[in-house]
């Protein structure tokens, strides 16, 4: 599921992808428009599964960094607005998140961007940041 939400350079918000054409992908806005427009390889594309945070050993995927901030929200929108949080708030907030950050090479705009892309995928419903392996899951009997 993961691997369908892309990040387009120069261009805000997550996008869902929709289908692919000869060139190019067909992408829909994951906000209230829905918009659907097409992307091309200029575009510079990344899928959120191919982005990790920096950390003072191994970069750590997205997708647990994004796990562990719905573990700490229980779910719910991110409780840091980070338009209005000082440098100092969001430092301490990602610390909750990924304690091990590299304060180094993680940015204030990183972090914020973090938040907006968590909420936008809370919104739109879009909770499982992490493939349950088959061999992971729960017994359903139980």
């Amino acid at each position: 599921m993961q691997q369908v939400i892309l990040a387009i350079a120069g261009k805000p918000g997550l996008y869902k992808l929709v289908s692919q054409g000869k060139n190019n992908l067909i992408v829909e806005a994951l906000d209230a428009t829905h918009r659907r427009m097409p992307a091309f390889a200029t575009d510079r594309i990344t899928s959120l599964n191919d982005i990790a945070m920096f950390t003072e050993t191994d970069d750590i995927p997205l997708m647990d960094v994004l796990e562990n901030m719905k573990n700490l929200e229980e779910g719910k929108k991110c409780s840091v607005n980070e338009k209005k949080a000082s440098a100092k708030e969001l430092q301490d907030y990602f610390t909750k998140v990924l304690p091990e950050w590299d304060r180094d090479r993680v940015q204030n705009s990183h972090i914020k961007k973090l938040i907006t892309w968590y909420n936008i995928l809370i919104e739109n419903g879009i909770t499982d940041f992490k493939d349950v392996e088959p061999e992971e899951k729960e017994n359903p009997a139980e």
